[in-house]
């Protein structure tokens, strides 16, 4: 609750330009274990679990996930509107992280509890239904988990500390379900079972994580310079009780309008989620098809995330040293790079391919813990050049801002969930269009869908656009992404400069 007492300057001063402690940073970072979980192994395996466990067409199967993932864009804003406005009612974002958390595990193991004898029409409404209420649970949580960078710091710096390590527990969880997941299969020969101990295992650990990081927004109540015992929910609630959802989503709107830097980073960001999730939906049939294994997509994963283990904080010091948005290019070329490299294994298929699928591993660590860090930027520097209008209090006939919470305009705090929302369903539709994109390629070459167990012969055109799907496409999006990027325009000195 607010103080009646005024706040001297060198105290807020003070609690700016703290440190983010260890145990808030890895809480934070915890909730990683659950979107990284999240992000991947649907991926990875819900294309693959469609067309060659319940038989559904591959074009089909597209369609499946494209119509749950174009909900999330729809509700992904929704939520960042209802996150600010806890924000301002309560002093904290947690309640939707905490219902996203809860009910995310049971929907998750429905997703993959297809019972086998119900025929692909049927099974594929069942996973379009099931898999469309895990995401919105998910996006309950992702949404204002993005939100809070911009209110746990105001620093330039300790953003990049701050999302380095996330990415650091987010490669891992890419690689723990990445390899992980798939191996859980083994546990019988029964594709039902298979694919339900998945769902049951992989959904836990996923809420387990997300659980851990709730604790975080409980003490993330305040605009960046003030703690959260400076708030005042009654005070915070005044403006947002009085603004309606419909015009919080416009808001997310507006803000990718009236911020070129957040246009510019987002368009960035979702060629690349484009690009990425291109890859991770093809690595299951690269592993198949092209290299022949089972196990195969297991060692795929692991030389992908092995080496991002160690690059994500080296990319956070080069950072500091070059800046973020340079750094970000540079990672972003080494992975179209590594990318393009793999169109050999039209001709030359081997297990070279785990060299550079490393090497882009290296990158896919900058690639994801920069833009992070760069978005709570373009939050605070939006908030500063364009204020959040203010209206009288009547308690004391002091300016409060939109939010409600803090001085107008400082931090963002009040508009965090309405980028996030935004952010999220940028990444949500790239992620989807690459899970898409990759259907697409499949029908057109000529692949042939199989229920569990039934031995099929792909035609040549197939293992092409398998092979295509994981090299050439996937570097052609990077390569656009870059020429967004570099019209990007915020430097250190313009979020650091008061």
């Amino acid at each position: 609750m607010s103080s009646d007492a005024p706040r001297a300057p060198e105290a807020v001063a003070s609690v700016s330009s703290a440190r983010l402690t260890r145990g808030t940073i890895a809480r934070y970072a915890t909730g990683s274990l659950g979107t990284g979980g999240f992000s991947t192994l649907p991926g990875l395996v819900l294309t693959y679990y469609l067309t060659d466990s319940l038989g559904v067409a591959a074009l089909a199967a597209g369609a499946v996930i494209t119509v749950a993932k174009v909900w999330d864009v729809v509700i992904d804003p929704v939520i960042g509107a209802l996150t600010d406005r806890d924000l301002a009612r309560h002093g904290s974002r947690r309640r939707l992280m905490l219902i996203g958390a809860i009910a995310l595990p049971l929907l998750f193991a429905l997703t993959f509890a297809v019972p086998p004898s119900l025929g692909p029409v049927v099974a594929g409404i069942w996973v379009l239904l099931a898999f469309t209420f895990t995401a919105t649970a998910f996006s309950l949580f992702q949404v204002p988990y993005i939100a809070l960078p911009a209110e746990l710091t105001p620093s330039y710096d300790e953003r990049t500390r701050l999302l380095t390590w996330r990415v650091v527990v987010l490669t891992f969880a890419i690689l723990l379900f990445g390899a992980g997941g798939p191996a859980l299969r083994r546990v019988s020969d029964d594709p039902f079972i298979q694919y339900l101990v998945m769902g049951v295992v992989c959904g836990l650990v996923i809420g387990i994580g997300m659980l851990v990081a709730t604790g975080v927004a409980r003490r993330t109540a305040a605009a960046p310079g003030e703690t959260a015992s400076d708030v005042s929910p009654e005070e915070g609630g005044r403006s947002a009780e009085t603004t309606g959802i419909r015009e919080h989503y416009v808001s997310g709107i507006r803000a990718l309008r009236r911020s070129r830097p957040f246009r510019l980073l987002l368009s960035t960001f979702v060629l690349q989620a484009l690009a990425t999730g291109l890859m991770l939906a093809g690595a299951q049939y690269v592993a198949m098809w092209v290299l022949h294994s089972q196990a195969a997509v297991e060692l795929l994963f692991v030389a992908l995330i092995a080496p991002a283990l160690l690059a994500a904080p080296a990319w956070g010091v080069v950072a500091r040293r070059l800046g973020k948005e340079r750094t970000f290019a540079i990672a972003s070329t080494v992975f179209a790079v590594a990318a393009l490299s793999i169109l050999g294994m039209l001709w030359a298929p081997g297990d070279w391919i785990y060299v550079p699928v490393g090497v882009a591993g290296i990158a896919y660590a900058g690639m994801q813990s920069l833009p992070m860090a760069m978005l709570p930027d373009v939050i605070s520097h939006d908030a500063r050049t364009v204020p959040i209008p203010t209206a009288p209090s009547p308690a004391a006939g002091a300016p409060v801002g939109a939010s409600g919470v803090g001085p107008a305009g400082v931090g963002g705090g009040g508009r965090a969930g309405s980028f996030s929302g935004v952010w999220t369903a940028g990444e949500t539709v790239g992620f989807a269009l690459g899970a898409t994109t990759l259907a697409l390629i499949l029908a057109m070459t000529g692949y042939i869908s199989s229920t569990g167990g039934q031995v099929v012969e792909q035609p040549d055109a197939a293992i092409t656009g398998i092979v295509v799907s994981f090299s050439l496409a996937p570097a052609v999006l990077i390569g656009l992404s870059l020429v967004t990027l570099a019209r990007y325009p915020l430097r250190r000195a313009d979020i650091e400069s008061r």
